[in-house]
């Protein structure tokens, strides 16, 4: 008598000791009946598991941890909507404090003290919604700049290939002609003699990176605004320059006080920086802002009577949670200047050990030693029988989760491993990652899988 087969059920049921029903719950619809709390915990509870551990992902940027007391006040204000700015004073007030903190931390004009009114910007999701504010700024100062003819012609937007992919948003977005600049091997950062061979009167603005995705390294603003400068001086086109400090808008300020890259530069107009990555809070928190109001135009800000109140907005988003913007707050007071130099001081050290180690190791080439912002990225030396890719996958057997991805155009032939050393990376952790990735390297020494995972793993900003 032959078995029939029977396809595994659109639904989850696993055995508990204790359990108040039998009755399967399904994946993908509305169970038909309620369920006791403790049962829908244990069954998302367990199924998370299945992510891994978010302080072995090495590949992110993002804050995995926080302390307790932060937590706390995050909890407690899930409930908060930051649009409702009428409902909770107490919470506004503090978005605009934060606001002004960050713009006085990258040194923005007029800022008064004790007034966190005169500060330009806004809190954001990120900085990928706080881009989009930034590009949507500077095409609107193009527009104002070049009249009524702006609309039979097309704006573009000039970076480096090596930009998070954000920027390719908002340039499809938005519709403007986005102008990259081609990396080359051994140079994963632009430079300003392509800065100047790309500009035109369309161009709305040049995009700088302080801290790239790809490599950590910091591109040379300050001589890329100098030689912008000198164009204009010499009569040609006066272009402004937005800083993505998304990655290290919060540690460069603290590791190397003395680099200009910020308003000090006046052709700096705009800047945005990610909170929850080095300004160390749990996703998703972002800022941008500008140097002085006359950069961000008038017509972008709404005023909406809302729930209350005349209340001007710049987002993208209406409601969003406003526990984010407490995490990052709680931040700024619990640790302050000292606080963050300390963090950023030991994340670098940290960081720049393991690229000691990495460099001495008989398998690696540095490419960038975690001395810009606390990243190390490196590749394998010559052609030892398997790839970086398989590098990376070796690792996921001890639960690290380090990226391997090719670098964008003009050097994809430059196969790169990232390495972000975080708060909560420990040198303790670091060490477990040296050892282990020891052993990783001999087993691929004895298999030579050839480039096997080559086609497995993307590339995770």
């Amino acid at each position: 008598m032959s078995r029939r087969h029977h396809p595994r059920p659109p639904h989850i049921a696993p055995a508990y000791t204790g359990r108040l029903s039998t009755d399967p719950v399904p994946a993908l619809r509305l169970p038909g009946e309620s369920m006791d709390p403790q049962a829908a915990y244990r069954y998302i509870h367990d199924e998370l598991m299945l992510d891994g551990s978010s302080r072995l992902n090495l590949a992110t940027f993002v804050t995995t941890w926080m302390d307790p007391e932060a937590e706390k006040l995050m909890a407690e204000t899930f409930d908060k909507n930051m649009i409702d700015k009428d409902e909770y004073p107490a919470t506004a007030a503090i978005e605009a404090r934060c606001v002004a903190m960050v713009a006085d931390l990258f040194h923005a004009e007029d800022l008064v003290d004790d007034d966190a009114a005169t500060a330009v910007g806004v809190s954001a999701i990120g900085s990928s919604e706080a881009v989009m504010l930034a590009g949507l700024a500077l095409k609107w100062r193009w527009r104002a700049k070049v009249g009524d003819g702006w609309k039979g012609r097309t704006p573009n937007l000039v970076m480096g290939s090596n930009v998070q992919v954000v920027w390719e948003k908002f340039t499809r977005y938005f519709d403007v002609e986005p102008r990259y600049l081609p990396m080359a091997e051994g140079r994963y950062v632009i430079t300003p003699e392509q800065v100047l061979d790309a500009v035109d009167e369309d161009t709305i603005g040049v995009v700088g990176i302080l801290g790239t995705t790809f490599t950590g390294e910091l591109e040379p603003i300050a001589e890329i605004c100098a030689a912008l400068d000198k164009l204009a001086a010499d009569g040609g086109v006066d272009v402004p320059v937005h800083v993505d400090a998304a990655s290290g808008g919060f540690v460069v300020p603290f590791l190397h006080p003395d680099l200009q890259w910020d308003f000090r530069l006046p052709r700096v107009v705009s800047i945005n920086v990610s909170g929850h990555k080095y300004g160390l809070t749990y996703p998703g928190i972002g800022f941008v802002v500008w140097r002085s109001a006359e950069h961000l135009p008038e017509e972008l800000v709404f005023r909406v009577n809302y729930l209350g109140g005349d209340m001007p907005t710049f987002t993208l988003n209406f409601s969003r949670p406003g526990n984010q913007v407490i995490g990052q707050y709680y931040n700024f007071l619990r640790l302050g200047r000292a606080g963050y130099s300390q963090v950023m001081h030991c994340l670098s050290d940290t960081a720049r050990w393991l690229g000691d180690q990495l460099r001495d190791s008989e398998h690696f080439e540095l490419i960038t030693d975690g001395s810009a912002i606390p990243v190390v990225s490196f590749r394998l030396k010559g052609d030892p029988g398997y790839t970086e890719f398989d590098v990376s996958q070796a690792l996921r057997a001890s639960g690290w989760q380090v990226p391997a991805y090719t670098m964008p155009e003009g050097a994809e032939d430059v196969t790169v491993l990232r390495v972000v050393v975080r708060e909560g990376f420990s040198a303790d952790l670091a060490r477990a990652l040296r050892d282990d990735t020891i052993t990783a390297l001999e087993h691929l020494d004895q298999l030579k899988p050839g480039g096997h995972f080559d086609t497995v793993q993307p590339f995770a900003h």
